[in-house]
């Protein structure tokens, strides 16, 4: 399977911002990239080619909802993942690790794989690494992610110790499994210090395409996230590309990029759009605030995606009060093309020599969702039990 990365431009130091580009078999991919969550291979709300419009160089999918429903092998009968959702581009496939291991009470580990029961009808399957690497041979993606251990953040050490050294045995099982897959190496180990650079330093001396970020953004604080994410990237290879899993909030792009990494997904764009709030420069808008109601300017005059090109904001907030479906589809729109317009602002501030002043800028004007809202927020998504997203929450 064809995958290469070439750095282009930005910083040689490995926590420092970088552009560059991802060859697959089926196109390429600018980094910084941010790769829309298409968890049942699609994208909430929107057409592949609303999708394409977007400006998006390559989508998500996940592998344990796929594997559940329809089923891979009915997938790959009808001609892969791809001509599935009509989607012609890059695709990467999270295994669904997260996913597994957040149904809690449904699941049982050992050292060959997971005993769960889904989370749609009950049904009891043992989920290994090696059917992790058939479920995403049969997709035909592009990029593949091994089955993982994923813990809370703030997991206890022993416990993200040994979630850690299994991570690392499955990888090897996932690699010698599907050899012919891009197979990205997951780095886990919560907020503890020690063994992300342990964990970092045998994914690198592993060789492998790419490199992934887990376990974070999973109720730790901002700053502890940072932190790791920090420690991670100092560790991996600079000429290998760094995808932190489940991470989408503005900000949080432009920190991490800040922090050398090329790759984002998440299901919160999405999310938000359909419950009316949408993302802006100066931080998120609930557009079915009555504020709005006889508001004629467009939503976000800086952005060029439909929803901001022919609407205003009355018009948007009048869908949203009546819950027409148009509304779910152009706030969809909108996030996700403001999120790959970021990539493009941050991209063109990379390679021309002036990110820290845009990153200056960009997060003194952002109004970022308060840390205690956040935390509240994450959890009664979580308490809804259904393991939905992309790579990760």
């Amino acid at each position: 399977m064809t995958f290469a990365f070439q750095r282009l431009g930005g910083s040689d130091d490995p926590v420092g911002p970088r552009t560059g580009r991802i060859t697959t078999g089926r196109g390429e991919i600018r980094t910084p990239a941010f790769m829309p969550v298409g968890t049942l291979a699609t994208v909430k709300a929107v057409s592949p080619d609303e999708v394409r419009s977007t400006g998006a160089d390559i989508l998500l999918v996940n592998a344990y909802h796929l594997y559940l429903r329809p089923g891979h092998a009915l997938v790959e009968r009808l001609g892969g993942v791809h001509r599935f959702m009509d989607w012609s581009g890059p695709i990467l496939s999270d295994s669904g690790g997260f996913q597994v291991f957040s149904l809690a009470g449904l699941r049982k580990v050992t050292e060959e794989g997971v005993r769960f029961r889904s989370h749609i009808d009950g049904s009891e399957h043992f989920y290994t690494p090696e059917l992790a690497m058939e479920v995403q041979a049969a997709l035909g993606v592009d990029i593949a992610m091994p089955l993982d251990h994923v813990l809370p953040g703030e997991s206890q050490f022993e416990a993200a110790k040994e979630a850690v050294e299994r991570t690392l045995r499955w990888f090897e099982r996932c690699r010698s499994a599907r050899p012919e897959l891009a197979t990205f190496a997951i780095v886990q180990g919560g907020i503890h210090q020690d063994l992300r650079v342990m964990h970092a330093r045998a994914a690198a001396a592993m060789d492998a395409p790419g490199y992934s970020i887990g376990g974070l953004s999973v109720g730790e604080s901002k700053d502890s996230m940072w932190a790791m994410t920090e420690v991670v990237t100092r560790e991996l290879p600079v000429e290998k590309p760094r995808y932190l899993m489940g991470v989408g909030s503005p900000e949080d792009l432009v920190n991490a990029v800040g922090r050398g990494v090329d790759m984002f997904d998440c299901v919160l764009a999405t999310r938000l759009a359909r419950n009316g709030t949408i993302f802006t420069d100066t931080g998120r808008a609930n557009i079915r605030n009555a504020r709005f109601r006889e508001d004629p300017s467009p939503v976000d005059p800086g952005c060029d995606c439909s929803m901001c090109s022919h609407f205003t904001m009355a018009y948007v907030h009048h869908l949203f009060r009546n819950a027409e479906l148009l509304g779910y589809r152009l706030a969809t729109i909108h996030n996700i093309r403001y999120l790959v317009r970021l990539t493009e602002r941050m991209r063109e501030a990379i390679d021309g020599g002036r990110y820290g002043e845009f990153a200056e800028d960009y997060l003194g004007r952002y109004r970022a969702v308060d840390e205690g809202v956040r935390r509240e927020q994450k959890a009664k998504w979580v308490e809804r039990g259904r393991p939905e997203g992309g790579a990760r929450p």
